[in-house]
């Protein structure tokens, strides 16, 4: 700009107020469209080359510690220290990250009516103390197919008429486990905010489900893959109906739980021991909602040798931290 009005200097006096005039219509127009009010349902996208680490912190005895700062972690990189550009940190339930969740419902025939009812009401119950303005549910059946039920929303009634009208698939033979979080996980990539209210969104796909998946056409490690590269999180809640037959309160490891999709992406299972749901997912609730998020911006593959970038997170006061991924690849 500088140029062009020391070449057009016999028309500046009447050049720059135009510029001027001009520059300001347009700093208005992109203010305005900047502060426009989000609508319920609405699901904004956008896009960012943040690198985002889910992290967990734990004490010496397993319990989640809350109320950690930027500095009390380190971020290495390759075994270089690198930069935090982002940081979101957890306070309270009420200061909780916003949410960015697919409930995946196994209705094959493994659940009994009076379950599906009970796990409705916990279900309708658990949307309902998350969702909201900020936080966004998607609700998928899957046994021998893949359906959606309802897209993403923050609207607790669309939530709650969706969940009420849940139906086992009586003639379903086949589980399609991996199947649904691969679908799950393209809800989340097409429709499911990457941020709200400014802030980056938690994304997990939560499956109720037996750990026994049969039928499927994707496989599990394509489905960790794309999971780890959306960094959305699995977690896994098995039903007493499931496990009735196991002698001790938590079951034998599931071949869903063996096949690394929820350690790897940085989910955890959960078990009911009883008809009461709700303790579970209060479990749930606080194990989503009880994370750190962890981002820097990238280097270039110009300016580094190329493939994959190993990354470290450590708790500077020496607590235990997992991270749901290990590393990422640097865009071109």
């Amino acid at each position: 700009m500088t140029e062009l009005l020391h070449f057009d200097r016999p028309n500046r006096s009447h050049f720059v107020p135009a510029v001027w005039a001009f520059t300001t219509v347009i700093m208005m127009l992109l203010l305005t469209e900047t502060v426009k009010p989000q609508a319920d349902d609405d699901v904004i996208k956008v896009k960012t080359e943040l690198v985002t680490f889910e992290v967990t912190v734990t004490d010496e005895n397993g319990r989640p510690v809350r109320n950690l700062s930027r500095e009390d972690f380190a971020v290495l990189e390759e075994g270089e220290s690198r930069e935090v550009d982002f940081f979101e940190t957890v306070h309270s339930k009420q200061a909780g990250r916003p949410l960015s969740v697919v409930l995946a419902l196994d209705v094959s025939g493994s659940m009994t009516e009076a379950e599906l009812q009970r796990l409705k009401a916990a279900l309708a119950s658990f949307s309902t103390r998350l969702a909201g303005h900020h936080s966004y549910f998607a609700i998928t059946t899957f046994a021998m197919n893949v359906a959606t039920v309802q897209s993403f929303t923050n609207r607790r009634d669309k939530l709650e008429s969706s969940i009420s009208r849940l139906k086992r698939d009586r003639d379903g033979l086949s589980t399609h486990a991996y199947d649904a979080v691969d679908h799950a996980i393209r809800l989340l990539n097409t429709r499911g905010p990457k941020y709200s209210a400014n802030r980056l969104t938690k994304r997990a796909v939560v499956l109720i489900t037996d750990g026994f998946p049969v039928g499927d056409i994707v496989s599990p490690e394509t489905v960790i893959e794309r999971a780890i590269e959306s960094e959305a999180s699995v977690y896994a809640l098995v039903l007493p109906s499931y496990s009735r037959n196991q002698i001790s309160q938590r079951p034998l490891v599931t071949p869903l739980e063996a096949s690394g999709i929820i350690d790897r992406t940085g989910g955890r299972s959960f078990y009911a021991t009883d008809n009461n749901f709700e303790p579970l997912f209060r479990a749930l609730e606080e194990e989503i909602a009880g994370k750190y998020a962890i981002a820097f911006y990238p280097k270039r593959r110009g300016s580094i040798a190329p493939g994959f970038r190993n990354v470290r997170i450590l708790s500077r006061k020496g607590l235990n931290v997992s991270q749901n991924r290990t590393g990422y690849i640097p865009p071109e």
